[in-house]
């Protein structure tokens, strides 16, 4: 069972740390429901997102979804708690920095892109490997990679679900710094110190207008189809070989049902 941490390293600055060590800080339904419930009662003027350890997060917790319950776990996990918590992060007034201590995967990469600055440990990786479990990737999550890296990168991010370094990230936009993985959450506070100490009125108001201007709702039939698609890959034969080659370390037999 994850936790999440919360501490003040900095004057104004509020530090939370996601905590999974026996999964590598997946992201399980105590962290997501921890983070909708702590974001939107903070009192800061920066927070910093961080994992415990030597990884961001390995994603959503899909290591113990019951197999007769597959589809119906994995879209309370994923559908709920997860869009609740990013739609937290969304919502909270003052900036956010991500500092990624190690890997960002999968559904941890999301909710580091859902922070408005990344700093990343240098010999980290990141990567969306729904492809490597036969999943659907929500149409919100990936319009926020469009939104971050433009058409051509997000086609490559999640079509290949190849990993990239932290370099390579940084030049696609995906990230903001790269430093020295022992200097990533001295790092993290500082950007974060120096955020705090500007107008809070000019930064929360120029993040809340920035949002506005990158919202561009689909037309709802739109999006109805989009959600339909995206629930039927839960109940997929190739969804359910997905988790099962995951849990047993192993490559998947794709049938492409």
């Amino acid at each position: 069972m994850g936790s999440l941490g919360v501490d003040e390293p900095a004057d104004g600055v509020v530090r939370l740390t996601i905590s999974n060590p026996a999964k590598r800080n997946a992201l399980d339904r105590e962290i997501l429901d921890a983070l909708e419930r702590t974001l939107p009662a903070l009192d800061a003027r920066c927070v910093v997102l961080t994992g415990a350890g030597s990884i961001f997060s390995a994603g959503y917790d899909i290591g113990d979804l019951a197999p007769e319950r597959l589809a119906e776990e994995a879209a309370e996990l994923v559908a709920h708690p997860f869009q609740a918590a990013l739609e937290a992060l969304d919502a909270v007034a003052p900036p956010v920095v991500a500092a990624l201590n190690g890997h960002a995967i999968g559904g941890g990469l999301e909710l580091a892109l859902g922070c408005d600055l990344r700093v990343a440990a240098s010999g980290s990786r990141v990567g969306m490997p729904p492809a490597r479990l036969g999943l659907v990737y929500s149409h919100t999550g990936l319009r926020r990679f469009l939104d971050a890296i433009g058409g051509a990168r997000t086609r490559e991010l999640f079509l290949t679900a190849r990993l990239i370094d932290a370099r390579e990230a940084l030049g696609w936009g995906l990230v903001n710094e790269v430093v020295a993985r022992e200097e990533v959450a001295a790092r993290g506070v500082a950007l974060a110190s120096e955020i705090a100490a500007l107008s809070p009125t000019s930064v929360r108001g120029n993040k809340r207008v920035l949002r506005e201007l990158l919202a561009a709702p689909l037309d709802p039939a739109v999006t109805a189809e989009l959600d339909a698609l995206r629930e039927a890959s839960f109940r997929s034969a190739d969804f359910a070989e997905g988790v099962r080659a995951f849990a047993e370390k192993r490559s998947p037999r794709w049938t492409g049902a």
